[in-house]
């Protein structure tokens, strides 16, 4: 009796992975889902890699990084995407959500650099502000007398009378975007850690009592959630002199015969001060291969590898050409050796960010 149970087991399992192998083959198209942020530039390379080789087109949804990431996450199979893209890392929590559904064998690949900038009208009053005073126009609360309320700031020069006599008004993406995810951390968290108020914290205090805070955006509608889609805040800021926007870098440089950017922290974006981490609101972007497609949806491995290629991110690569702030020589030779090899990622690595 245990010996048929054990054949009855052998026998379903083999069934199941019969019939997703079945099912991954009647899909020949490779999905691709994430960052709003990546997207131009994965479109860019899907479009090549759909002209210079006999597979098709991927597919791609910009459902912003965390919205990519659920989807990437839910399981293995064809009614899954094969890849996300996304403009900060995976969090550990979104990799033990992968691990948990069986998505258990994933590479990641960091494919350049952006930066996030504040940018309005070149027909508006352009800011030349901290972070610490962005912190303190758009922070859910912040300290005042010693005590943390909710913000009180109306306008940009109740912050600091050297900033616009204006209404604090900010258009920017949604809680599922990568770069929103990045913006509250890298712009409000390190503008909120240069208050007095938190001078001398330490980082596990910090961490326990403070980074909600400092990470939290206002909801009294001077943040304005435009969704994922950077294109929208760009075609307002242009019909608004009156309203600021938060996206990436490349979009700025899509638009700059029509738009300017915010001063931080003393410095101005440009692609060299982003590659250097000079420029004080500067990421990674990202995107992550579901293993178990390889080989089953075709052209997997081919596209990361035409994405990973010295035409497209080498240093007089087509990506350049077209925004992204591309990895240096040693960083590509890597990620080559990765596109060949898919190594897997691992937690500790994770962590180690």
């Amino acid at each position: 009796m245990k010996l048929r149970t054990q054949a009855l087991a052998i026998a379903m399992t083999a069934v199941t992975g019969l019939t997703m192998a079945t099912a991954a083959s009647a899909r020949d198209t490779i999905s691709i889902v994430g960052s709003s942020t990546v997207y131009p530039f994965a479109t860019v390379v899907a479009e090549r890699f759909g002209t210079k080789t006999d597979f098709n087109t991927p597919k791609l949804e910009s459902t912003g990084s965390g919205g990519g990431m659920k989807l990437f996450c839910q399981g293995i199979g064809t009614q899954h995407p094969d890849i996300t893209n996304a403009s900060r890392r995976m969090k550990a929590s979104e990799f033990e959500l992968c691990q948990s559904n069986g998505v258990t064998d994933i590479t990641e690949f960091r494919i350049g650099s952006d930066g996030i900038v504040i940018a309005s009208s070149k027909d508006a009053e352009n800011l030349d502000i901290t972070l610490e005073q962005l912190f303190l126009a758009l922070g859910a609360e912040v300290p005042v007398d010693g005590k943390w309320v909710a913000n009180p700031h109306k306008n940009w020069s109740d912050v600091d009378a050297s900033l616009p006599n204006k209404p604090i008004r900010v258009m920017g993406p949604p809680p599922t975007s990568g770069t929103r995810d990045s913006f509250n951390e890298l712009a409000l968290g390190a503008g909120c850690k240069k208050l007095p108020e938190l001078q001398g914290v330490d980082k596990a205090t910090y961490k326990a009592e403070f980074r909600a805070k400092c990470e939290s955006v206002r909801e009294d509608g001077a943040f304005i959630e435009a969704g994922e889609n950077d294109n929208l805040i760009v075609q307002k800021l242009i019909g608004d002199t009156g309203l600021y926007g938060v996206f990436g870098y490349s979009f700025l440089e899509e638009n700059a015969d029509r738009l300017q950017a915010a001063t931080l922290n003393g410095k101005i974006p440009t692609a060299e001060g982003i590659a250097a981490d000079e420029y004080p609101v500067a990421r990674s972007l990202f995107f992550y291969v579901k293993k178990a497609h390889v080989g089953v949806v075709p052209g997997i491995q081919e596209y990361v590898s035409e994405f990973t290629s010295n035409a497209a991110l080498g240093q007089n690569g087509y990506l350049k050409d077209v925004g992204l702030i591309v990895p240096p020589r040693e960083q590509l030779a890597e990620l080559m050796d990765k596109a060949e090899n898919l190594p897997n990622l691992t937690l500790d690595e994770l962590k180690k960010k």
